[in-house]
């Protein structure tokens, strides 16, 4: 019999009031900082590129089609990445009905998610304090913070890999815990069918193994089976999306699906490790260009916290040797392969945060530390200002195009909340004075910066200009695209591809355009003698390209290499819903 007072709102005022109440105080309290943070100006942008556009569409295709096991673009399969992250989006998107709400709504999640995860852990391994500290200090990581404001699978798979080293570590460090061992080893699983690389946290077993051979304290169990168990948890969550996706390709014999199933497994996984096409970037890429800037303030930090660490080392702490040394193991993973980007030493982020926050609140009282703290708040403002008075070519190329005046609303509050965070803190107070600026600039990037900034990265302008001058009876063709424009769209179109290499989208594009009169095609100023731009109708500048609606009239005969018919033809038709 049901027990009438299990009510959700019963069960969680329970929770509340139960033992251990300061935990789950310190655990509601940095849910609600996070969403209040984290998840400002949610809803008020659309998809923006390169990754955000196609995420999206994949997971409004899915609801819409009812196709959720093969991801799709433009109604053509894409095998760049698995499905789990698309997934999340079409579910949101499932219980919302707004795209605008669910393509950020997983990120925003996962980022309070392993917030809430850095500060448990911090506080298991060593006290409440430190476990705050965490916390907070992951809060103000640079590159925590920006891509908690970006709707792309790093920061659903540092999530994943953060609730992976959680419960390899409560097993390894303060275990025997075979049930969060095989949770964390569940977790890398469920990580690699978000992202190939998700099995990173099983590397923190190197350095345990390394620990338990020279006696440190650290767990030993005796238990070949259980220890098996974690690599059975680990392959059953890979399963979850391999096995039907390896059934669906059998059962179709579709060559485009037998095509999908080699690029996502080969082609995307070891090959783009091993002899990747795009990213090039020499063997110290990350230690000098990216990790001195992502995971500010610590790399400002380090002159004190690197004697803390090698003291703690002498003293043979586990804990931080088995946080410090799966960070250089990711580092090094990463750095081995020559394509690299940034982004991708995310998942170390929370790691980075643990080893720094036992010491957090010590620095953080030192005159010298806060006069560094003091100095790099007042270098993010004035670089702010600098951006403001001074913006990259790109901006300013997309405020004259579009005829825009330069959005001082957000530069102008994001430099006026930091002279204030300043003045209050100054030097005895610039930690809290760090914390609370990040927090107010971040906040207001939410929900001043998205509502002035989305028209000039999402390309809504050039589509609405194309379904103002487009007739709508005129058969459309996108020959040269850009993902988001599928988002915008109000009629059937016609495109040549996916991704495909440009000259052969553009021969096929010719080609249709010139088959039938009355056609009209969406193409951008890259092969300007393929037509002519006196004649064609004028959409607009977006992503630092013109965009053209032209007939084949205004087309050179010889574009294209005169390719009688398009090898390649897609038919799209938009959702009704739009985002």
């Amino acid at each position: 019999m049901r027990d009438p007072g299990g009510s959700p709102l019963r069960r969680i005022a329970a929770w509340l009031t139960a033992a251990d109440t300061p935990r789950k105080t310190d655990l509601l309290w940095l849910a609600l900082l996070g969403a209040a943070v984290l998840g400002a100006g949610l809803g008020l942008r659309d998809p923006w590129p390169p990754d955000e556009p196609r995420f999206a569409l994949a997971a409004r295709d899915m609801v819409e089609t009812g196709r959720w096991m093969f991801p799709r673009v433009g109604g053509d399969l894409y095998p760049d990445k698995p499905p789990m992250f698309m997934w999340l989006q079409a579910v949101g998107y499932w219980a919302t009905g707004s795209l605008r709400i669910a393509f950020l709504l997983p990120t925003v999640l996962s980022s309070i998610g392993a917030l809430l995860l850095t500060y448990d852990l911090g506080r298991r391994l060593w006290d409440r304090r430190t476990g705050l500290s965490a916390a907070l200090v992951l809060m103000c990581l640079v590159q925590f913070q920006v891509q908690a404001k970006s709707a792309q699978i790093d920061t659903t798979l540092a999530f994943l890999t953060t609730l992976s080293l959680y419960g390899l570590l409560r097993h390894l460090l303060k275990g025997p815990d075979w049930r969060w061992f095989w949770i964390g080893c569940a977790s890398a699983g469920l990580g690699v069918i978000t992202k190939g690389v998700g099995f990173l946290p099983l590397l923190v077993l190197l350095p345990w193994a390394w620990a338990a051979k020279q006696g440190w304290e650290v767990t030993r169990a005796r238990a070949p089976g259980r220890w098996w168990g974690g690599a059975a948890a680990f392959l059953a969550a890979i399963s979850l999306w391999l096995l039907p996706m390896l059934l669906g390709v059998l059962l179709s014999g579709d060559p485009d699906f037998v095509e999908y199933r080699d690029n996502i497994l080969l082609k995307q996984t070891a090959e783009r490790y091993a002899d990747p096409w795009g990213h090039f970037e020499p063997p110290w890429y990350f230690l000098v260009q990216v990790i001195p800037w992502a995971w500010l303030p610590i790399t400002a930090l380090l002159p004190w916290l690197v004697p803390r660490w090698t003291g703690a080392l002498k003293a043979r702490d586990a804990r931080i040797l088995l946080l410090a040394g799966w960070i250089l193991l990711v580092v090094a993973f990463f750095s081995a392969s020559a394509g690299k980007r940034g982004v991708y030493l995310l998942p170390a982020a929370p790691a980075v945060a643990l080893i720094a926050a036992p010491w957090a609140r010590e620095l953080a009282q030192r005159a010298d530390v806060q006069r560094v703290v003091f100095a790099l708040t007042s270098l993010f403002v004035a670089a702010t200002a600098w951006f403001a008075f001074s913006p990259p070519r790109s901006v300013r190329r997309a405020l004259e195009a579009t005829g825009a005046d330069m959005p001082w609303e957000l530069p102008g509050s994001v430099i006026g909340a930091g002279v204030l965070v300043l003045l209050l803190c100054r030097f005895r107070r610039a930690a809290v004075g760090f914390l609370l600026g990040t927090m107010a600039v971040w906040s207001l990037v939410g929900w001043i910066g998205y509502p002035v900034v989305t028209d000039l990265r999402s390309g809504r302008p050039v589509m609405e200009a194309l379904h103002e001058k487009a007739p709508p009876g005129a058969e459309l063709g996108l020959i040269q695209w850009k993902e988001q424009f599928l988002l915008y769209l109000d009629r059937p179109v016609t495109h040549f591809g996916h991704r495909r290499p440009y000259e052969e989208s553009l021969a096929d594009g010719m080609a249709w355009l010139s088959a039938a009169p009355g056609r009209l095609a969406l193409i951008d100023d890259d092969e300007p003698d393929c037509f002519d731009a006196s004649t064609a109708i004028d959409l607009g500048f977006a992503h630092r390209r013109h965009w053209y609606l032209v007939d084949a009239g205004d087309v050179d005969p010889e574009c294209g290499d005169g390719r009688p018919a398009p090898v390649e033809v897609h038919h799209y038709t938009p959702p009704a819903s739009g985002l």
